[in-house]
């Protein structure tokens, strides 16, 4: 096989089988379980965010005030880009319409997609990044190009987990559920193909786009799931919401800390 259908395979092969690996543990979950595993979501976006990320995007960094600037100006970014979705929404609507649909969302949890569509957007964003690092791995080296490629399937499993969470809260069908996250995990073979032509040109640019990626993460969770949690106080409730927080941080610690540390 050549380098570039080595590339191709890898990002191809690892975005469905992540895909499909978290969508059997999120599809298996009980309707009512939903509401609790978005904490595992909170702790997934949050852990994947300043356990992976961050230290990623600062680490040997000589414009750290340039990628603080790209995290703020995402979180700008993805705060309009609810606004517009949220004007979408409500511009077709009369004032009676718009009252039953907030109370519909109240009631039920949804958000009609709005959450949702802001973590495919992230998603892509970070999926891109992971494309140019397998490239950049297999043009160094076949056998490290393999390993890199198993490490970030392994690391993006339970982010995954917790996206199709997002999306199933969001209001998405299981089918568009996984429709859209192949879409977005698709960004991946693009990212590879791109980096593997002109790699040097697209390496300049991961840090700006993992700024984005980790802004929509961020975002989503502290400003869209989050505040969801705080409408339930039942001591117990809270308990598991907590508990659920750290095991989705927990996750990412292990995979990207313990046994995935050089990726």
């Amino acid at each position: 096989m050549s380098t570039l259908a080595y590339i191709v395979a890898s990002c191809l092969l690892g975005t469905v089988l992540s895909i499909a690996l978290a969508a059997v543990v999120a599809f298996r979950a009980k309707a009512r379980w939903i509401s609790t595993l978005v904490s595992y979501a909170v702790g997934a976006l949050l852990g994947a965010a300043f356990l992976d990320i961050l230290p990623h995007l600062f680490e040997g960094n000589s414009h750290p005030a340039r990628t603080a600037a790209f995290i703020l100006f995402g979180l700008l970014v993805f705060f309009m880009l609810e606004k517009l979705l949220l004007w979408r929404h409500h511009h077709h609507q009369s004032d009676e319409e718009e009252a039953e649909a907030e109370a519909q969302m109240r009631e039920s949890g949804h958000d009609h997609g709005r959450t949702g569509w802001m973590i495919i957007f992230g998603d892509a964003f970070h999926n891109f990044t992971d494309g140019v690092i397998i490239a950049g791995a297999f043009l160094a080296d076949v056998k490290i190009g393999l390993v890199t490629s198993l490490a970030i399937i392994a690391h993006e499993i339970p982010q995954e987990i917790g996206d199709f969470v997002v999306l199933l809260h969001s209001g998405f069908t299981k089918r568009s559920a996984l429709f859209w996250n192949l879409v977005s995990g698709m960004s991946s073979v693009a990212g590879g193909v791109i980096a593997y032509f002109a790699l040097s040109h697209v390496t300049d640019l991961i840090p700006d786009i993992l700024a984005f990626a980790v802004a929509s993460m961020i975002y989503v969770a502290v400003a869209d799931l989050i505040p969801g949690l705080h409408k339930t106080t039942a001591v117990k409730e809270s308990l598991y919401q907590v508990a659920f927080i750290a095991l989705g941080i927990a996750s990412i610690w292990l995979i990207h800390g313990v046994l995935f540390p050089e990726i």
